[in-house]
């Protein structure tokens, strides 16, 4: 059976989840934890990315974003390589992390309440894995942007997007009357927390109107069906790399021949290696090796010698 593609446009919001690699934990502590949401904070930064709700479980994470430009595939190749590659190296381990293909739901923005729907079930995931007691406030949950969201401006992550869900829940100003609103509303909505209710955010590739559905589709070219998994046309990572090498090589009258033979630690080539570590989610093993300029450490050490900070990878 063919992979469902993925939806992109600039703007969309997606409910994202992802599981560990045969349901494993993802997280052996709070430093795993902590360093997940380091690697969200960069990729936020990297591709210009909103996040309306998070929440870590054990075994998986759900997050709630929203992509101004139209990389999500982009950035969660990032995202996980990264977070993967970070794990691996800190606990002297190595191969899969997550299990197969993150889940990716297209949730409509318009403000009918959809955004609310999906971030209330990211938010009450503690309670329905029974993780917080009957006694215990949601807020006691350390891992979820729950407790960020009754935390004063300052004291939130610069990429934690509150306004859209308050404003959905009818709260117009983020302040401690507003907090203390959102704080009642979450907690009454626990209260009536039914199994079985989720199931449109658990399932198929979009939640919304009917109308933003057919537009989608119909802006993709393709018909409504049930197996419908979205399509846009989009030039790969691995091409979006390979063109600007192509345009730097012929801006210079370069030849491949002459990237072969100029030294590992060139001047040019570290400006180039700059601009696809800028401009694309290519990791530094294959800057390294399609630049020439050795491995992923002399490439690093580069990075280094220009003040850039290369701990991203």
């Amino acid at each position: 059976m063919a992979r469902k593609l993925r939806v992109e446009y600039p703007g969309a919001i997606y409910h994202v989840m992802n599981r560990g690699d045969r349901r494993e934990p993802i997280f052996k502590d709070d430093a795993d934890r902590k360093r997940f949401l380091e690697t969200l904070a960069e990729a936020c930064v990297k591709t210009e990315w909103q996040v309306h709700a998070y929440c870590l479980m054990p075994n998986h994470f759900h997050m709630v974003v929203e992509t101004p430009q139209a990389n999500l595939v982009a950035g969660m190749k990032w995202f996980l390589g990264t977070f993967t590659s970070r794990f691996n190296r800190r606990h002297r381990l190595f191969g899969h992390l997550f299990s197969g293909r993150y889940k990716s739901l297209v949730v409509d923005g318009s403000g009918d309440g959809y955004l609310r729907t999906v971030c209330d079930y990211v938010h009450l995931n503690p309670v329905r894995a029974k993780l917080l007691t009957p006694e215990q406030s949601l807020g006691d949950y350390r891992w979820s942007s729950y407790r960020e969201y009754l935390q004063t401006p300052g004291k939130r992550p610069g990429w934690l997007r509150v306004d859209r869900l308050l404003g959905e829940l009818g709260i117009g100003r983020d302040d401690a009357a507003g907090r203390r609103r959102f704080a009642e509303a979450m907690e009454e909505r626990r209260g009536r927390d039914e199994p079985g209710e989720w199931k449109s955010v658990r399932r198929g590739w979009f939640l919304g109107a009917a109308e933003l559905k057919e537009q989608l589709l119909e802006q993709m070219g393709t018909e409504m069906g049930p197996h419908h998994g979205g399509a846009e046309k989009r030039e790969s990572d691995d091409q979006k790399a390979e063109r600007i090498v192509t345009s730097e090589l012929r801006k210079r009258h370069w030849t491949e021949q002459d990237l072969w033979q100029r030294r590992k630690t060139d001047a040019t080539k570290v400006k180039l290696a700059l601009r696809l570590r800028r401009e694309t989610v290519m990791t530094l093993d294959w800057i390294a090796e399609r630049l020439h300029m050795g491995c992923r450490d002399t490439l690093a050490n580069c990075f280094k010698a220009t003040a850039i900070d290369n701990s991203r990878d």
